[in-house]
């Protein structure tokens, strides 16, 4: 039953490269990506071989501690992890439970972040080469170590998407989410001072992460090379009782998943009001972006893409304190109007087959790509002034916000016109309505990535002339030159938006039924 269950998997993966281009490209991006990463990770940890006892242990343990800790972050964060098997789909089927762990498990080792990280566990090996024995027990324990990666990355991902299936608690998690996510710049900005300032604390570090489960696993070796075969002994104890703990919690929750409805009920209201929909203008473009806002203030998808309008300036200042150099948050603006009018650019993707709604009302193309855009702009304009005010406040650079405003402006207002384009022609794999945000589809990583990178160089490309006006400001210090940023900016800006909506409407005009084609098999 477990080949079974790999088999479909792999069954599953070959059937959606083969059903789409840009997945099978994005595909062998990812494999190229992995082997080349997976080369430097062995190299690196074979000339470690040569280095002193402390920095070879200092370096594997903080290193292991790193990798165990982004299994666990990365499928929350950034819906990581594969969900082919998902267990949502197995559950009418009379599958025993240990047989679908294990499933799962293989599943997960044989995808490429799994077989990464199980060839770069055993390449541990390589730092004790010079002596065969710990050699061989470095192997042992860089197998376990990766299972606890998997282990761990499962068990978060399971009682994530178990607990965040009510819609309550989506809607709520949404927003609650930027306060970890803001907070984690301190510890960042802490452990960069402590490197900086003090890198004779590191084997401190590593001293105390190998007595925590992140770690224990991957000091046993270096106990041993050094002759300390007790804390070997204590540290493999904890390694493995750490991975027998996760497996239990995995499979506990696993249990409680398969009897968990994935959608809780939800109690019917009378609404006294028509909210937004009221509000907005009573034209067809009105109505797409009032019913647009409500899905970035309600749907947790939209709400995780917010997280960085505080986030991104939060970082800068952490930075600028830490380099010394208020100057880096001049970037702030522009990086923060870059990330959020791209952040439509698959939008129909959220949609999914409720879009046949605009199929059956007729809605022209352009109406739509107009309400979605307005829909972002009327917080996301605001945001990006106020983000820009804020930062020269701070650090004291008003000379620099006529300029900085305009390749803000120039680079969002293009956004959107690149966005309305590309997401009247893209469909990506995206967590379903109702799903949990934390669900990856198959093949979304690679697909989204690629798709991400492509519509980036082209926003790169279309706002040059006022990224060269901009440069130039803050080289002579010329205040014209950023006044002229700031015309060309919005000026320009306005010019392919306008462009945009209305190629992006003929597109979407031309494309609706295939679009609508592909949304459901992406069901």
């Amino acid at each position: 039953m477990v080949a079974t269950l790999v088999r479909l998997r792999f069954l599953v993966l070959g059937n959606g490269l083969r059903r789409s281009p840009w997945q099978l490209v994005a595909f062998i991006f990812g494999v190229l990506y992995g082997l080349g990463a997976l080369t430097g990770i062995g190299f690196g940890l074979l000339a470690l071989s040569a280095a002193p006892l402390e920095i070879a242990r200092t370096v594997v343990v903080i290193a292991g501690s790193v990798v165990v800790l982004a299994w666990i972050l990365v499928p929350m964060f950034a819906a990581g992890i594969d969900q082919t098997l998902d267990t949502s789909r197995l559950v009418t089927f009379p599958i025993p439970l240990n047989t679908l762990l294990a499933a799962l498990g293989a599943s997960a080792i044989l995808g490429i972040p799994g077989i990464i990280t199980v060839l770069a566990s055993i390449a541990t090996a390589g730092t004790w080469w010079r002596q065969p024995g710990v050699a061989v027990v470095a192997i042992l324990c860089g197998l376990v170590g990766a299972l606890t990666c998997i282990a761990a990355s499962r068990t978060v991902s399971t009682i994530a998407s178990t607990v965040a299936s009510g819609r309550r608690f989506r809607e709520v998690a949404g927003v609650l989410v930027l306060i970890p996510l803001i907070l984690l710049g301190p510890i960042i900005s802490s452990a960069a001072q402590g490197i900086r300032t003090a890198a004779d604390a590191l084997p401190r570090v590593a001293d105390t992460l190998a007595w925590t489960p992140l770690g224990a696993i991957w000091a046993v070796p270096s106990d041993l090379a050094g002759g300390d075969a007790a804390s070997a002994a204590l540290h493999a104890l904890i390694g493995a009782a750490t991975l027998v703990v996760l497996v239990f919690a995995w499979r506990l929750s696993l249990a409680v998943a398969l009897i968990t409805p994935p959608h809780a009920a939800t109690r019917s209201e009378r609404h006294r009001s028509t909210g937004l929909l009221g509000i907005a203008p009573a034209t067809v473009w009105g109505a797409i972006a009032a019913r647009s806002l409500i899905y970035w203030f309600r749907d947790p998808r939209y709400l995780r893409q917010l997280i960085l309008i505080p986030l991104i300036p939060a970082l800068l200042v952490l930075y600028s304190n830490i380099f010394h150099n208020p100057g880096l948050l001049i970037i702030a603006g522009p990086v923060v109007a870059f990330l959020l009018s791209l952040s439509i650019f698959a939008d129909i993707s959220f949609d999914g087959t409720a879009f046949a709604t605009h199929l059956a009302a007729a809605v022209r193309g352009a109406d739509d790509r107009l309400g979605r855009a307005v829909a972002l702009a009327v917080f996301g304009l605001p945001a990006i002034v106020v983000v820009i005010l804020v930062t020269a406040f701070i650090s004291d650079t008003w000379a620099a916000v006529p300029a900085t405003l305009g390749i803000s402006l120039g680079t969002f207002l293009t956004g959107l016109g690149v966005s309305s384009v590309t997401s009247a022609r893209l469909v990506l794999p995206v967590p379903a309505a109702g799903d949990s945000p934390f669900k990856s589809p198959q093949g979304a990583n690679l697909t989204n990535s690629l798709a991400t990178f492509v519509a980036w160089g082209i926003l790169i490309l279309l706002v040059l002339p006022e990224l060269a006006l901009t440069i130039v400001n803050l080289i002579t210090g010329d205040v014209v030159w950023g006044w002229a940023s700031l015309v060309v900016g919005v000026a320009l800006g306005l010019v392919l938006v306008s462009v945009g909506i209305r190629i992006g409407g003929r597109v979407l005009d031309a494309r609706g039924v295939d679009l609508l084609a592909q949304l459901r098999r992406a069901r």
